[in-house]
């Protein structure tokens, strides 16, 4: 994509510093966006509501409703992308956030640039496999559909993030290779892997395995190779 394709594409900015949202918003402008800003976490989940996000870039630290509870309120009805900011370095702060549905992070201090580049990254492949329309992907009662981004269990349709829905599909879409959490990072998220913890892997697979395993813990499909990396088993 383009900076072309952006055009128009609304993303919400939520701080509750004022320079920061300046500052992002200028950035995002520049590559034609519509940005939106919030300072809480309650005027952020009405814009959220009102359906008009494309993307949302979201800082932990909120006055009223703090952005976890922003993002896991999020979760129960929306799949649109979110991009966490936060100033914690603590790496359990960054798990709980990919956990509650997350698909990428930047921690503060941070690079409006890099931001900027992150937001077209996540957008570019949340859409990338409904741009190009492929056949359904079909395991045992299990069903990937790329065009559609829908994931069905024995005829039950089950929720992905999108970021859980492009990593599923991809491994899904070559069945017994084996991805190490360095290649996914490059493959999925398409960003340089310095810039991602291997950890954001390993977060997606257990929540995947969550939702489409009988035995989380002894998964069917989506298996490790221990000391190696990842791979789908058809």
């Amino acid at each position: 994509m383009s900076l072309a394709d952006y055009r128009g594409r609304p993303v919400l900015v939520v701080d509750d510093e004022p320079m920061v949202r300046e500052v992002v918003s200028a950035y995002l402008e520049r590559d034609g966006f519509e940005v939106m800003c919030a300072a809480d976490g309650r005027t952020a989940l009405e814009f959220i509501e009102s359906g008009s996000p494309h993307l949302v870039v979201l800082d932990v630290m909120l006055p009223e409703v703090d952005g976890f509870s922003v993002l896991s309120q999020m979760r129960r009805h929306s799949d649109v992308p979110v991009i966490l900011l936060t100033a914690r370095g603590d790496e359990s702060d960054r798990v709980l956030g990919l956990e509650l549905g997350a698909d990428d992070y930047v921690v503060k201090p941070f690079s409006p640039r890099e931001l900027a580049a992150r937001v077209r990254t996540v957008l570019k492949r949340s859409q990338h496999l409904a741009r190009d329309p492929e056949d359904k992907l079909e395991f045992d009662g299990l069903v990937i559909d790329p065009t559609t981004r829908d994931v069905s269990l024995d005829g039950s349709p089950i929720s992905f993030t999108p970021k859980e829905f492009d990593l599923l599909a991809f491994l899904a879409g070559s069945p017994r290779q084996v991805f190490s959490r360095v290649q996914l990072l490059g493959q999925v998220w398409d960003s340089d892997p310095g810039w991602q913890d291997p950890s954001t892997v390993t977060v997606h697979v257990r929540r995947i395995r969550q939702k489409i395993e009988a035995k989380p813990d002894k998964p069917k499909w989506l298996t490790t190779v221990w000391g190696v990396g990842y791979r789908f088993e058809p």
